[in-house]
């Protein structure tokens, strides 16, 4: 097991089941370091490479993006000082800032700007980051600190991918002389951290970057133990062998924050708890996908697993997002989907067969969330065949379109934007949605297209209400990030549940 010794797992459990309540151990002096335990490593140390949202935190303290977002999500600049889409959203003006270094002592440039958003893809490198700039046609870069972006029709949401998922700026020149194994090997970044050691799937250490362009961070090591057993994290939490951990059962969250010396959260996030459908196979028929999500007590998911904290949700969208309604429910109805699947010549007596997948300690109480869906479809006349995937398969498995009829998963979208929800779930050109019917996702397609923001906002809240009544999507709960810190461990809470060490500060 990754990060934490058997001896130490079976101590603390041994002790939380006792409810012990001990305080934590201080593993180290407070002040200088902090140790996080986090579910799950980077894919690799490129970060344009995979759109991976748990790796995003990771990446952000190595690395910088062009723009930035603020704890309540507001557009800020970072590497970019000013920012302005034309009318037509045909084209983005970018003025950089003149005093930011990469870690080895080269300058970052417009040149850098370019090479990272569209020369490496134009030059074939196989990058995550082709599709969010897919509309890209060229980047004009007059001086080193101005660029122009232009697109190939309307992308009005370019400025929120300049902040996030893949949109990390790496060094042109450093890049071209090591080569991408090189660059995997020994990365170099602009951030406030640089990489000084890395175990995979263990361990990753962090020093302060002391030429980094913005403020200091307070601490000057972050060690990142990937702990993937959520049960390992809370021991390791417990224990004192890490200073703040996420992703842990919310039942544990509620118990440790009795623990002396220990805080427990709840934060609702901008992700979504959904199940991602397929549009064929088993749930071909509309009748047994609508029968599906209507057999789902959300309610009752949220109060069971997550204390009643996650809003149960109708459309992709989380509360207070330009694409949420607040006007439009789609019931719990279970007699209603007993009614749907008897049109199909199904019933509890004669169920309709499916599979279905979950990650197990991906993110709090999946799997027991998956297992309770199963139980709740039984009662209708659904029988799921039920299977356990990793992290990193339901990647695989989405982009070859091998994902069975319903998958649990948390749809990470740290901007709020509509498009990034919707459009990335259900656009059946891009290998991130199962979703693969043309008539509806041409709908979704034309959508990227519109360049009048008011436009836009009102056309993908017609999309997300249509998609529920379509059963090309199931939303379920607003995530709920579970995390558990030594009380004296202080750092900034985001509302997308990025957990930042230069965040980080002791308070005593």
């Amino acid at each position: 097991m990754a990060g934490i010794s058997r001896r130490m797992l079976l101590q603390a459990t041994a002790g939380a089941g006792l409810g012990s309540l001990a305080a934590p151990r201080i593993a180290h002096a407070a002040g200088d370091s902090a140790t996080i335990g986090w579910p799950s490593d980077v894919p690799a140390w490129d970060p344009n490479q995979r759109f991976v949202p748990d790796a995003q935190s990771l990446y952000k303290m190595v690395f910088d993006q062009p723009l930035n977002q603020d704890p309540k999500l507001t557009l800020v600049g970072a590497l970019v000082k000013k920012w302005e889409m034309a009318p037509d959203a045909r084209s983005l003006n970018l003025e950089f800032r003149d005093d930011v270094m990469f870690s080895n002592g080269d300058k970052f440039t417009s040149s850098d700007f370019s090479w990272t958003f569209f020369d490496r893809i134009k030059a074939g490198h196989k990058v995550d980051i082709a599709q969010s700039m897919r509309k890209v046609i060229g980047i004009d870069t007059p001086t080193p600190t101005t660029a122009v972006m232009r697109f190939d029709s309307p992308a009005p949401t370019t400025p929120v991918w300049l902040a996030f998922l893949g949109s990390f700026v790496v060094p042109r020149a450093y890049m071209e002389k090591v080569g991408l194994e090189g660059f995997n090997a020994k990365p170099v970044g602009t951030g406030p951290y640089t990489l000084a050691e890395y175990q995979m799937n263990a361990r990753i250490v962090l020093e302060r970057n002391e030429t980094y362009w913005g403020p200091k961070p307070a601490l000057k090591r972050i060690t990142v133990e990937v702990i993937k057993d959520p049960s390992a994290r809370v021991a390791a939490i417990q224990s004192g062998q890490v200073d703040i951990t996420i992703n842990v059962p919310v039942r544990e969250v509620l118990r440790l924050k009795q623990a002396p010396g220990l805080v427990g959260e709840l934060n609702p996030i901008t992700r979504v708890i959904l199940l991602q459908v397929r549009n064929d196979e088993g749930f071909a028929d509309p009748n047994v996908r609508l029968a599906a999500h209507h057999a789902i007590d959300k309610k009752a998911l949220s109060q069971a697993f997550y204390g009643g904290a996650a809003v149960p949700l109708t459309v992709p969208a989380t509360p207070g997002s330009p694409g949420y309604l607040d006007d439009y429910t789609f019931a719990y109805d279970p007699e209603l989907a007993k009614q749907l699947l008897a049109k199909s010549g199904f019933s509890p007596e004669k169920p309709k067969k499916i599979r279905m997948a979950s990650t197990n300690g991906q993110f709090p109480n999946d799997f027991d969330m998956a297992r309770a869906i199963v139980a709740m479809w039984k009662k209708v006349g659904i029988e799921a065949e039920l299977e356990v995937i990793e992290y990193a398969k339901y990647f695989e498995l989405n982009r070859g379109n091998k994902l069975p009829e319903a998958t649990l998963y948390s749809f990470d979208n740290a901007t709020g934007d509509p498009e990034i929800y919707a459009g990335y779930l259900l656009n059946p050109k891009l290998p991130f949605s199962p979703w693969k019917d043309m008539v509806f996702g041409q709908k979704i397609i034309d959508m990227f297209n519109v360049a009048d923001e008011k436009e836009r906002i009102a056309g993908w809240r017609k999309l997300n209400q249509e998609a529920a009544e379509l059963g090309a999507t199931m939303p379920l709960l607003q995530s709920v990030q579970t995390l558990v810190r030594k009380q004296n461990l202080e750092y900034q809470r985001f509302g997308n549940g990025w957990v930042l060490g230069q965040t980080m500060r002791w308070s005593g």
